[in-house]
């Protein structure tokens, strides 16, 4: 992953004004990343199928550790995706507030990673979860971040 305290641009410079000087440049900052991923509700993960056809679902999920992590039943479609396919991609519900990591889902079922992402899941949903034979642990090891506001697009466009 690119160094979260030193962004750039998304590397599309002839599309959307993203390579015209007179829009400037006003990079979103790791930490209004981190909080939006840390305040979101539901969140969207793509995974593809075995055929390659994408497979996309909201969920809920918690930011901790510097990481995206959410429960999932291991016989679900994504679950069952991620085994063989590990690349995804995550994104916030807004199209206002944008925030798209991609990089692979890692299943664990560590208790001293679990214990946290837990106790962060039941404080934001009320509701207990651990892992277990039918409930994975994902998190998902970004490698790219996308992000801007919707309201001020080009200037914000971040990565």
């Amino acid at each position: 992953m690119s160094d979260p305290n030193c962004p750039d641009r998304p590397d599309m410079p002839e599309s959307y004004g993203l390579g015209d000087p007179q829009h400037g440049f006003d990079p979103l900052s790791w930490e209004w990343v981190v909080d939006r991923m840390v305040v979101g509700r539901n969140y969207w993960v793509a995974t593809t199928r075995s055929d390659g056809r994408p497979h996309v679902v909201p969920v809920w999920g918690v930011w901790v550790d510097g990481s995206f992590w959410f429960f999932t039943d291991r016989k679900s479609l994504k679950a069952r995706n991620a085994e063989p396919e590990p690349r995804a991609t995550v994104h916030l519900e807004s199209g206002d507030e944008v925030v798209v990591l991609e990089g692979d889902l890692v299943d664990t079922t560590e208790p001293a990673a679990s214990r946290p992402v837990s106790e962060a899941y039941e404080a934001k949903y009320g509701v207990a979860t651990a892992p277990d034979r039918g409930t994975a642990l994902y998190y998902l090891s970004h490698n790219k971040v996308l992000a801007w506001l919707e309201s001020d697009f080009p200037r914000t466009a971040t990565r």
